[in-house]
């Protein structure tokens, strides 16, 4: 079968075309930006890739057109393939039809860790020798590619609540029909798409409704938001993940370092496993013990998780080092919520205690480019000495309401060259540098390793 995917750059829709090639089907895609990595990582794998959304390229006719959710009407090839009356589907109803029906899902869905949690969960399930599929939505370093088939029944998928395409307002993962599912947390965003927290909870009670009765949900205990969506019908096992709290019943870790670099275990109040690993941060012990738990329900023990996660390699653009030039460390990290940046900056802080931390972000998200989360901004940088704000071209807000609440610690720039001159000139060995973005952020990352090393 010739399959055609449109919008496929994006790291869910080119990981799904990596399953399709993998599956024996030929794929064609085509993107209005197309370049590296994804465009390299696709056509090693024999994918033929288009710029620019021209009709010609669904004539001939393929067997099946894949619509990515950033497709609108109006699109040209959207509206030729309308017009022809080509067969087409969303990619989630895709992944549901032709992959993930006969497979034992793991599911990983929050508002955050999403990509951290699938990540830690397909590698505990790789050290285990279970060989599992998995689609998530960046690139695992320890697989050093976003998607694979496996060669078992487990498949392990980053479950996104975002729509599934123009004609499927619902929510990605009310396609996946899960067994195991994560819930990491929940809070309002994507306000392009949903009109308050209530919105997204309905979407959270969809999955939750397809769970079946053998399955499991895991979830941080007394998290009032998603206690919200189990009130409205829970037909399925609870199981709750805590830090530094007790308990009875549930995965509980201890920190036995400030920064998160090794804890210790509990399950159902019983010591189990320590993990030391190379990351640190709240939220990244979190993300840990929901893997842990979701490990167990498919047959991995703790000590085995635990040493799975010793040697965890992280996820590319999450608190990725990049460089360390003359002794001032640069990050790529992907947080665009302002709880993303808190507990991302808060992880850092605990790990360099006193030294310099700088933080560069670009407002990118959707959410944020509305300005949704503008009263939340200053407070997520706290833990960072320094704070430059890139007021992007487009942006229908000013970001100096962010800087007048940040007392003294914030500036706007709305030059990339200009952010770069600021910090070479005031680079010193030991400072962090933690560049913030859910997009290329017009290379800045590697401008800046380059003019840090002159």
């Amino acid at each position: 079968m010739h399959i055609h995917i449109l919008g496929i750059c994006g790291t869910f829709m080119g990981g799904l075309a990596i399953l399709a090639r993998q599956l024996g089907h030929t794929v064609s895609g085509s993107d209005a930006n197309v370049y590296p990595p994804m465009s390299t990582q696709l056509q090693e794998q024999g994918i033929a890739l288009t710029e620019g959304y021209d009709p010609a390229q669904l004539d001939p006719a393929p067997d099946l057109v894949v619509v990515g959710n950033a497709m609108s009407r109006g699109n040209p090839a959207v509206e030729y393939m309308l017009e022809q009356g080509l067969k087409y589907t969303s990619g989630p109803q895709w992944l549901s039809e032709h992959l993930l029906q006969d497979r034992w899902v793991l599911a990983c869905a929050g508002t955050h860790g999403k990509t951290s949690t699938s990540s830690m969960l397909a590698w505990i399930l790789e050290y285990a020798n279970m060989s599992p599929g998995y689609l998530i939505g960046g690139v695992p370093a320890d697989f050093g590619v976003s998607a694979r088939l496996g060669e078992s029944p487990f498949f392990v998928i980053e479950a996104d609540e975002y729509d599934s395409a123009f004609f499927d307002k619902r929510s990605k993962f009310v396609h996946y029909r899960p067994r195991t599912a994560v819930l990491n947390n929940l809070e309002f965003d994507h306000a392009d798409i949903f009109d308050d927290l209530a919105a997204i909870q309905k979407q959270f009670h969809h999955l939750i409704r397809t769970i079946p009765s053998n399955g499991q949900v895991i979830l941080p205990a007394q998290t009032d938001s998603l206690e919200a969506v189990l009130k409205q019908g829970l037909w399925s096992e609870k199981v709750y993940t805590a830090i530094n709290k007790p308990l009875a019943a549930g995965w509980a870790a201890t920190l036995q370092k400030a920064d998160g670099s090794q804890f210790e275990v509990q399950l159902d109040g019983q010591p189990v496993a320590t993990v030391n690993w190379a990351h640190g941060g709240h939220h990244n012990v979190s993300n840990a013990l929901s893997a842990m738990a979701a490990a167990r329900h498919v047959g991995v023990s703790p000590a085995i998780a635990a040493q799975a996660l010793s040697q965890f390699l992280g996820v590319k653009r999450r608190m990725e080092l990049l460089a360390e030039v003359n002794g001032v460390a640069v990050y790529d990290d992907f947080a665009h919520h302002p709880t993303a940046i808190t507990t991302t900056l808060a992880g850092l802080r605990a790990k360099v205690g006193s030294q310099k931390i700088t933080a560069v972000i670009e407002p990118r998200s959707n959410t944020m480019r509305m300005g949704a989360h503008l009263a939340k901004l200053p407070n997520a940088t706290q833990q960072a000495d320094r704070v430059i704000w890139y007021q992007p071209p487009g942006l229908d807000w000013s970001l100096e309401q962010v800087v007048a609440g940040s007392e003294g610690r914030a500036s706007v720039s709305h030059s990339i060259d200009h952010i770069i001159e600021q910090l070479v000139a005031s680079a010193q060995p030991g400072e962090q540098i933690v560049i913030m973005s859910n997009g290329g952020f017009a290379g800045i990352h590697q401008k800046l390793i380059t003019a840090l090393s002159k």
